[in-house]
């Protein structure tokens, strides 16, 4: 007689696996999320007394006096703001070239060490980009590029606000000078991969039809990437919002709200590492605090428009 019972089929390691890793990648999700919770509810829970004290209007209060004990968030705020836009302005076209040099125009045998030598600028402490502009660009600046920029930009009108002062050296455009160099090899890395993503097919076309460079990166390269050129903007711009000890050695950490560019100011991330150490009372503390929930909120700002544009720009694939 033959045995007809069935037995139960063994399960085999890869059934069990799946389960596992299905659990320990929701495990780690959700601690991402625990931290991100604790983070915010810290800062919101520490914070509390500077908002009971001042109100919303800390965050458009423009004094800053330890010695009262009034706080206001609007000059680091301000003075954020404009470095990040400096550097994104002067970083963002640099490192839009470099990429495009990378990919359409560099000698193959030159475009590994150029793409390396940039990398490697991220890899760089942001103390020694404070340090080498403190020592090296501060001189530069007082003696010859202020000067340049005063005599000439300082009497136009309206732009001329800008450009107005002594000649000091540090100040919030060098701040933004630094912040471009520092983001400069992320926005540029970031791009590169996006431009070497298109296929060639793509571009081998519009060559094909008579396009020119420009036009196949404009018209082909562009439209195709436009989703990962936006992500690297968006990347440079988080990292140059939060920068601290680079800006710290030359922007001049004075709590002055000026129009010019040339004058001495401060950021959040600035205040911060200047100053708490020194906050000898619990309003100046929880003031601290306060400021580094503003400086969440304005990321956070930043990154969710960042995030919109990407879902709402298309993928066209090369076409306009």
């Amino acid at each position: 007689m033959t045995d007809t019972t069935q037995r139960p089929a063994r399960r085999s390691p890869i059934q069990f696996g799946d389960p596992l890793f299905k659990g320990l990648t929701f495990f780690f999700a959700m601690l991402v999320l625990a931290i991100l919770t604790g983070i915010v509810s810290v800062l919101i829970i520490d914070s509390i007394p500077a908002f009971k004290e001042f109100g919303p209007a800390f965050v458009w209060n423009s004094r800053w006096s330890p010695a009262l004990d009034i706080y206001g968030a609007f000059v680091p705020l301000i003075g954020t703001i404009e470095t990040a836009l400096i550097a994104m302005l002067i970083g963002v076209p640099f490192s839009f070239g470099m990429a495009f040099f990378l990919t359409e125009m560099c000698p193959h045998w030159l475009r590994q060490p150029i793409a390396v030598a940039i990398e490697l600028l991220a890899a760089v402490p942001s103390i020694i980009y404070g340090i080498w502009g403190l020592f090296v660009l501060v001189p530069i600046f007082q003696n010859y590029v202020e000067p340049a920029l005063i005599s000439t930009l300082g009497p136009l009108p309206i732009i001329g606000h800008l450009f107005q002062g002594p000649p000091i050296g540090i100040g919030v455009l060098l701040a933004g000078i630094i912040l471009a160099l520092m983001i400069l090899p992320f926005v540029t890395s970031v791009m590169r991969e996006v431009f070497a993503a298109v296929p060639a097919v793509l571009r081998e076309s519009a060559y094909g039809l008579g396009a020119t460079r420009w036009e196949v990166v404009w018209r082909v390269v562009l439209p195709y990437s436009r989703v990962g050129v936006v992500g690297a903007i968006m990347l440079g711009l988080g990292r140059a919002l939060g920068e601290t000890m680079a800006v710290t050695f030359v922007i001049g950490n004075a709590h002055r709200l000026s129009l010019s560019l040339l004058a001495p100011g401060t950021t959040i991330s600035a205040t911060l590492a200047n100053e708490f150490t020194e906050a000898d009372s619990p309003l100046y503390t929880s003031s601290l605090i306060a400021l580094g929930l503003v400086l969440f909120a304005l990321t956070f700002f930043v990154l969710a428009v960042g995030k919109k544009l990407l879902l709402r720009t298309p993928a066209t694939g090369g076409r306009t």
